[in-house]
Formats: C-alpha cells, sequence, structure tokens
C-alpha cells in the first residue's frame, strides 16, 4: 500500500465540515421547526422549555450562545428559534462587522424581540464587542459624535431583541461576552442513526431515490456531520444516477464513496496523509503541532479545527505533552506494521 504524503492539503475538500460551494442549496433543506429538527436531544429539549417559558411570559428569549463543529446545525437552529418565537431574524457573521457602527445599524433596525443572529462571534473586533454589552445587558448603546475634544457620547435606546451567537471555538471568547448569554447549549457529533434520519429527509426533499442500505452506508462515512452527509448525498446521486439505475443501495453508496476516496472510517486522502505524515516521518510521535503543519504546509489552526477533531474522537489520534502521536488504530488502517518506540525509518508497510 503505496501513501502519497507530498500532495497539497485542501481546507475545501468533501469531507471538510466548513461551508463550501457544495452547500450552496443547503437552505432549503435546513428544518423550520423543532419537530423537523434530528438529533442534538438534550439541547433541543432544553430550548424548547426556554422558547416555551418565553412565550408564555409574552417576553424575549434571553440571550442564547451555540458552539460546537461546524457543520451540525448552529444556523438552522437559530432560524427554527425565530421561527418558533414568530419574530424576524437578521443574520451576519463576526468578522462582517467591522466597526461599533456597523454593529450599530444592525441594533438599531431590530423591532421588539427580533433575533439578531451573529455567527463566528469569538472573531467580533474588540471595539465591537464593548458596543454589545450594555446593548445585551440594558438594551442600551453608546454613539460617539464628532472626534476630538468636541466629541460627545449619546446614549441610544434599543428595542428589546435576542442575541443568538455562533461559534466554534468557544474557548476564544473572552469571558465578560461568554456571561452575558443566558443560555449556552453545545451541540456535538451525530450518531449514525440520527444521519441516517437526516439523509432519508433531504432525498425525499430533493427526490433523490435511496433505500436504507444507502442511506446506512453515507451515515457511516459522513463523519458525525449532517452537512457532510447532505453533501456526499448529493455525489452519490450523480454516480447512481451515471453509473446505476438512480437508486442509491448500499452496493452503490460504498462504490460511488470508494471512488470518492472516502473509507469506512469517513476518512478521506487528506487524513490518510496528515496521519501517515506523523508515522513516516516522526516515527508516530510525539511531534508538536507546529512542526507537524510545517510538514504538511498548512495553518496550525487549519490542523487543529479541521483535520484533528474527528481523528481524535475516532482515536487514530492522540494529544501529549510533549504533542500528537498516532494510534495503533491509525498504523492498523494505514496497513502499517505497529512499532511501539521505534523510529519511522525503522517501520515497514505490511505485504
Amino acid at each position: 500500500m503505496a501513501i502519497d504524503i507530498s500532495a497539497d492539503f485542501n481546507p475545501n475538500r468533501l469531507t471538510g465540515p466548513a461551508f463550501a460551494g457544495e452547500d450552496e442549496g443547503e437552505a432549503s433543506l435546513r428544518p423550520q421547526t423543532l419537530g423537523e429538527y434530528i438529533g442534538q436531544e438534550k439541547a433541543k429539549g432544553n430550548l424548547q422549555v426556554f422558547i416555551e417559558a418565553a412565550r408564555r411570559r409574552k417576553e424575549p428569549l434571553d440571550h442564547v450562545l451555540l458552539h460546537g463543529p461546524p457543520g451540525l446545525g448552529k444556523t438552522s437552529l437559530a432560524s427554527i428559534i425565530a421561527n418558533e418565537m414568530g419574530v424576524s431574524i437578521r443574520k451576519t457573521s463576526g468578522p462582517a462587522i467591522e466597526k461599533p457602527r456597523d454593529l450599530a445599524a444592525l441594533l438599531t433596525n431590530l423591532n421588539d424581540s427580533d433575533i439578531l443572529f451573529i455567527d463566528e462571534i469569538h472573531r467580533l473586533n474588540r471595539a465591537v464587542e464593548e458596543i454589545l454589552y450594555p446593548a445585551m445587558e440594558d438594551n442600551e448603546i453608546d454613539i460617539i459624535i464628532g472626534q476630538g475634544p468636541s466629541a460627545s457620547s449619546i446614549r441610544l435606546e434599543l428595542k428589546r431583541f435576542t442575541l443568538v451567537g455562533a461559534t466554534t471555538r468557544s474557548g476564544q471568547l473572552s469571558a465578560p461576552l461568554r456571561d452575558r448569554f443566558g443560555v449556552i447549549l453545545k451541540l456535538e457529533l451525530y450518531g449514525a442513526e440520527e444521519l441516517r434520519q437526516i439523509i432519508e429527509r433531504s432525498a425525499r426533499l430533493l427526490g433523490i431515490k435511496i433505500d436504507a442500505g444507502g442511506a446506512e452506508e453515507i451515515a457511516r462515512r459522513s463523519r458525525g456531520t449532517p452537512r457532510i452527509a447532505n453533501r456526499l448525498l448529493k455525489r452519490v446521486r450523480d454516480f447512481a444516477e451515471v453509473c446505476a439505475d438512480g437508486v442509491i443501495t448500499k452496493t452503490v453508496a460504498d462504490a460511488a464513496l470508494t471512488r470518492l476516496e472516502i473509507d469506512g472510517y469517513g476518512l478521506d486522502s487528506v487524513d490518510r496523509r496528515l496521519l501517515a505524515s506523523i508515522i513516516l516521518n516522526y516515527g508516530g510521535g510525539p511531534v508538536g503541532l507546529d512542526t507537524l503543519a510545517a510538514t504538511v504546509n498548512e495553518e496550525t489552526v487549519t490542523i487543529e479545527d479541521m483535520y484533528e477533531p474527528f481523528l481524535l474522537q475516532q482515536g487514530f489520534l492522540s494529544r501529549t505533552p510533549r504533542g500528537r502521536c498516532a494510534t495503533k488504530l491509525a498504523y492498523e488502517h494505514l496497513g502499517l506494521k505497529y512499532c511501539s518506540g521505534t523510529e519511522g525509518e525503522q517501520l515497514r508497510l505490511d505485504t
């Protein structure tokens, strides 16, 4: 088994959880109510209670923070909150709000009980974040008029609103901002059965013919992420229409995903090259993140956010105080002989 570790890494790969061109039609597949939302039972159950309590008191929902890996449905959940509360929602992202006046314009245009959704809220400018504090606590903002000695501050009253923030890196949120959220919900990776239900629902909406075996096969290789599941469903549909009779069965799904280089664990060529680099170049580790990033010519944050989480959760990678290590499962999966405590040059391929 030959392993190529020289190819370029691509953050927009098919099994990457970040939003990509493949997902342009994702909005049409999003659930509109909590009843349609599949999975995340703990978070969904608690949110249902908070929404019902707010409706009974005829008050806006408390500010909500949604955090977890990308592709799990944070944006969908924000829209569902607005639908369940019967209010409008304004959507933006942290990097898009460059100056305090940009945020002020958004806040002053909200109606009573409306929702302001800020994706990637951990990337807010610190000056912009300061404007949010009085807005979240007192429904007021301070506007600076003029410059220099003649500058003056005007306090504007806002209508009651709910801020829904989403982040993939909750640890980067400042403590003052995090503490102002009354509802904090963590979204977890999905199980295979939940993904199967999502795939079958998406197939119905897209008019795709799929049987239970085909849905299960795609779900098993979707890395616990609905966005990836929907993306793979569309690509397998292409193979089913061109190379089969248009129906996605287990056999068709397996053949299509194999041609896309996505194995039975959901690992693609990028994941396998990362593991192979650790094993062949550094004897299985430990290797520091900066060293690993330089070896594979990738940013450290990309490795941490896009590659590592799934490899850690599936047991292919481990973190130690000295760096990253490939596990025995990683050796076996790549067809490499596991030699604990040996150097990379002493490893050989199983034949």
